[in-house]
């Protein structure tokens, strides 16, 4: 199985299809590698596409210490897995963690992107409920260890409101998508949500820096993922580069709610990018 090795000696594992520039896709706290099938197959008739299980998700290792999960390791992993692979830029494709990362990358590691999609990003980050949220995390954190991932997934937070228009569109895809979640590790899902889900600060804490960005990015959000939509449009405002695609109907779990939306929609914005076409705003459209 293949594997890359970050910094501080954790394996993940990682998987590769297609040819051509190349895109890296990073899952949400609920999914994992397989969760990007539907872009894999697509973008890999143009593209080199990699996806990889982030710490805490089988096939990758689980480490033991809570304080190997914080924000800044997804960070250095995404880089790690570029580093593996010897590739300099990529295409970077998040949801919603792996969104998060996207835009700290964009802060962090211009250098090592050509564009960046930061989908269903910023649950949490609303200043007026970060307390409330990290409660919520810590909470599940401990669902998951004492009444393990199959309750946590089919009782609790995986009918979250976020993702009940999933299971109303797509019940057979829901189930799919619940049964890949509830095979996660227990306790690498508890770390995950201690360290990274309840440690991370808020993306209005970086505002300083993400008016900074200058990569090209996409911000995809569904309209009734309610924890994500002020952050969307929080990025849309300070990010010169970025568009705002907003998909109706649609929940937290966008790529897979609405694959071939989501595919249309992330291959015009790197079409864009590939040709030049993608600059920053234009100063004369912002309202005085």
């Amino acid at each position: 199985m293949p594997y890359a090795t970050t910094k501080d000696n954790v394996k993940l594992y990682y998987e590769e299809a297609g040819s051509g520039t190349p895109i890296l896709f990073s899952h949400e706290f609920a999914g994992d590698h397989r969760n990007w099938e539907p872009q894999m197959r697509y973008f890999a008739r143009r593209h080199r596409c990699i996806t990889y299980s982030c710490r805490g998700y089988k096939p990758s290792d689980i480490p033991a210490d809570p304080a190997a999960y914080s924000y800044k390791h997804w960070i250095t992993d995404a880089v790690a897995v570029l580093d593996h692979l010897k590739i300099d830029k990529v295409h970077f494709v998040g949801l919603s963690q792996g969104g998060y990362t996207a835009v700290l990358l964009g802060v962090h590691h211009p250098n090592r992107l050509l564009s960046f999609t930061a989908a269903g990003a910023g649950s949490g980050s609303e200043l007026d409920r970060v307390d409330e949220f990290r409660a919520t995390f810590r909470k599940t954190a401990d669902e998951f260890e004492k009444l393990g991932s199959e309750h946590v997934v089919h009782k609790t937070y995986g009918l979250s409101p976020q993702r009940i228009a999933y299971v109303v569109k797509d019940p057979r895809g829901f189930a799919e998508f619940n049964e890949m979640f509830a095979s996660h590790d227990a306790k690498g899902a508890a770390n995950v949500l201690r360290g990274f889900q309840a440690g991370r600060p808020s993306l209005y804490e970086f505002e300083q820096d993400i008016k900074k960005i200058t990569v090209p990015s996409l911000i995809v959000v569904g309209d009734e993922d309610d924890p994500c939509l002020e952050p969307s449009f929080f990025l849309k405002k300070w990010i010169a580069t970025s568009g705002l695609s907003v998909f109706p109907r649609t929940g937290h779990v966008v790529n897979q709610e609405e694959p071939a939306l989501f595919n249309e929609v992330v291959a015009d914005f790197i079409s864009r990018v590939e040709a030049g076409r993608w600059n920053a705003r234009d100063p004369r459209s912002i309202r005085k």
